[in-house]
């Protein structure tokens, strides 16, 4: 581990490569009793165009792995931003289904762009 740091709901673990994060075991009970909703895993990209990579755990939220995480890419931008000195950039979310998010600083918020898959319909009776 080369850095650990909290985000507002979620613990981030800085690893030295992505290999490390792309084969990294989960102690599934140990992630867990850090307290947070999740605890995202990252390095650098090790692709042309990635910035960074990261797999993301919750199992305090219930899910072991989660496929392609939205807010954890909030706390990546944060991060990954100050580290390479740069307002946009590209993250993957190493997960088996497994996706890529684009992140753009802006002032105090983060716009995330990428494709979508939809896993559910949904109708609410109100």
């Amino acid at each position: 581990m080369t850095w650990y740091g909290l985000g507002r709901w979620d613990s981030l673990i800085e690893l030295e490569n992505a290999g490390l994060v792309r084969s990294f075991q989960p102690d599934l009970a140990a992630l867990a009793s850090i307290g947070t909703r999740c605890v995202i895993v990252t390095a650098p990209g090790d692709e042309p165009g990635i910035d960074c990579v990261s797999r993301v755990f919750a199992p305090n939220a219930g899910i072991s792995e989660d496929p392609v995480t939205g807010s954890a890419h909030c706390t990546l931008a944060a991060h990954w931003g100050r580290r390479l000195n740069q307002d946009v950039m590209l993250g993957e979310q190493a997960s088996l289904r497994g996706g890529r998010v684009r992140m753009r600083l802006e002032a105090d918020r983060v716009a995330l762009g990428g494709q979508a898959v939809t896993v559910a319909h949904v109708r609410l009776l109100v």
